[in-house]
């Protein structure tokens, strides 16, 4: 008979998986899961992110790895104690892999695992130079022709991409490349982030004057150094730029600004990628082995093309393209486009006393700012959250324990309270003919913007000039451009000095398309959603991120971005992963993702 604390509890079901695994037993180690659950591997087992289901789902990702990857030393987290609620224990665990060491969550139901988390966090021999292993900086002593830090660093600037190669080239060096950049830098993998802007951040400082994070500041950390505790909550654009920009310097990163990429291409013989860069108008050929495309969701304008277009008289802008407001005072301007950027983009709009309307395509998600803290991400990510021993590392952790296949169920519940707290909010909209959705299967913003990465707002104030009239609503497509108006198909006549198209982004891998070659990005296949046959996240069900941070059917070729937070959280996966083929580890892959959709 099992002791009947939740410790003692925990650790009798680690023991077992403990023994299963070193004795290559694969059935009595999935026999340790429940009929209904989970385990999502990122990289540790797998070197891939993967989440497996049901017993069967482990038994056959073991019967694959568990002789390469050799996972054991399950234990609870040392200072940790397990706790139980509502029927479920949920225990912070550390592990080892033959390679490595890691650590994760796992939750079980009636003495069984229902979810386990691994995460892989360093390499064994490879650890990353902090804490008690930081560099010393200094070197104590005399001696001649001493080398200074800055001479080397400018040493390292000049020489690489000409006298020596970079391992990794990351193209695009907004967060998602800087943040990637910082744990290559870290782990040792000589990397060179290209960007075409002339300094770090100002894909963000070139962006509509009224743009910021609608993120709350807990939730958009980077790698190593977070924002400091006066940081605003919500930061504008033009200080998420100069951070960057700061962050490049302090991160020692080979940063390339006015950096284009022309031209890729992979030779398979030799395992490499040609990499034709314009470097402020010198011509650069860069050989790397491994080429991530960081490009960013939000980089690829969807630029759709109308009838009439050629004859309109007045301006013609996509969202990226809108500088802001201070031209359009007096001026009748229609933003096509009713999800984050049309809304910033109206209210920016309408305080600069343009006559602004905005014409609303498909059903839009909105849940308001100070609501979606609250009760969205007031547990993980807040001062609140801090002060109860939720850290960013834990909060990110926590989240990424919960499978995509039954997240929903864990975020319908809050969007029902949200939706209840802020009903008199949503009534206005209606009466304003705004028309709201709550995602297919109500589970809101965080599930739509993982399925298909658009359809929503994160109210700051935008929806109620819609509310009052101040911002005026159309219905519908575009039909044709006029001289001076924009038609939508059922007639309707919107008379325009600018129209802003707020048509969102394509797939990352258009990226590959441009850059490389259609074939290798119908190789690859789309980039983003999970396969949850929802609006715009076709089956079959994928299980995780389409192709994003791990192995694509491309050899050598990764896609990194998203939000701040999996800028941050996913880069250190990547990265290892990355880190383990220069150091000639094993990485067999398990479950390579296959490609049901092209673009």
């Amino acid at each position: 008979m099992l002791d009947s604390t939740v410790t003692s509890r925990t650790q009798a079901v680690l023991d077992q998986l403990n023994t299963a695994l070193e004795q290559g037993d694969v059935a009595a180690a999935a026999g340790l899961f429940a009929a209904d659950s989970y385990w999502r591997d990122l990289i540790a087992l797998t070197w891939n992110l993967k989440t497996v289901e049901n017993p069967e789902g482990v038994a056959d990702m073991l019967s694959h790895q568990l002789a390469h990857t050799r996972p054991g030393n399950f234990q609870i987290q040392k200072g940790e104690i397990p706790a139980e609620e509502g029927g479920v224990i949920t225990a912070w665990i550390t592990f080892e892999t033959g390679v490595g060491r890691g650590w994760g969550l796992m939750r079980l139901r009636d003495d069984r695992i229902w979810t386990l988390l691994t995460a892989l966090q360093e390499l064994k021999g490879h650890e990353e130079s902090r804490g008690v292993r930081r560099p010393m900086g200094a070197e104590h002593g005399a001696r001649k022709n001493r080398t200074t830090w800055k001479e080397q660093r400018e040493h390292d600037a000049a020489t690489l991409g000409y006298e020596t190669q970079p391992y990794t080239v990351i193209i695009g060096g907004g967060q998602g490349g800087i943040a990637l950049g910082a744990r290559l830098r870290q782990l040792g993998v000589p990397t060179i982030v290209l960007d075409k802007h002339d300094r770090p951040g100002d894909q963000w400082r070139s962006r509509y004057k009224s743009l910021c994070l609608h993120d709350p500041i807990w939730y958009d950390h980077l790698p190593y150094i977070k924002f400091p505790d006066n940081w605003p909550v919500f930061t504008p654009k033009d200080k998420v730029g100069d951070w960057l920009e700061m962050y490049t310097r302090v991160m020692e990163l080979n940063y390339w600004t006015r950096s284009e990429v022309e031209k890729a291409s992979f030779d398979e013989a030799s395992g490499t990628w040609t990499v034709e860069v314009n470097r402020d108008g010198e011509k650069v050929t860069l050989h790397p082995t491994q080429l991530v495309l960081a490009t960013g969701m939000s980089g690829k304008a969807n630029m759709p093309k109308f009838p009439g277009m050629e004859d309109f008289k007045g301006t013609i802008q996509h969202s990226s393209q809108h500088k802001g407001p201070d031209d359009w005072a007096g001026k009748k301007v229609v933003v096509i486009g009713s999800n984050n950027s049309a809304h910033d983009i109206c209210a920016a709009l309408w305080e600069a006393d343009a006559d602004v309307t905005m014409v609303q395509r498909s059903s839009t998600h909105i849940v308001r700012s100070d609501t979606l803290m609250d009760i969205g991400l007031g547990g993980l990510y807040s001062e609140q959250a801090l002060a109860n021993g939720i850290t960013t590392e834990k909060a990110d952790m926590i989240f990424a324990s919960l499978p995509y296949k039954i997240m929903h169920e864990f975020q319908i519940p809050l969007y029902d309270k949200m939706r209840e707290r802020d009903a008199d909010f949503y009534a206005g909209l209606e009466k304003a003919g705004f028309q709201l959705d709550w995602g297919d299967d109500g589970s809101g913003l965080f599930m739509k913007y993982l399925r298909r990465g658009s359809g929503y707002y994160i109210d700051v104030g935008a929806s109620q000039l819609i509310i009052d009239g101040e911002v005026k609503l159309a219905h519908g497509n575009i039909d044709h451009f006029e001289e001076d108006a924009v038609v939508l198909t059922d007639g309707t006549r919107l008379p325009a000095d600018l129209v802003v198209l707020a048509t969102g982004f394509g797939s990352m891998n258009g990226w590959a398309a441009d850059l490389i070659s259609k074939e290798v990005a119908d190789k690859v296949g789309k980039v983003w959603g999970l396969g949850s046959a929802t609006t715009k996240d076709p089956g079959p069900w994928e299980g995780e991120q389409r192709n994003m941070w791990k192995p694509t059917q491309q050899e050598n070729l990764w896609f990194h971005g998203g939000n701040l937070h999996q800028s941050r959280h996913y880069s250190l996966y990547l990265a290892l992963q990355l880190k383990a083929r220069m150091e000639g580890i094993e990485t067999p892959v398990y479950g390579l993702q296959q490609v049901n959709h092209l673009s």
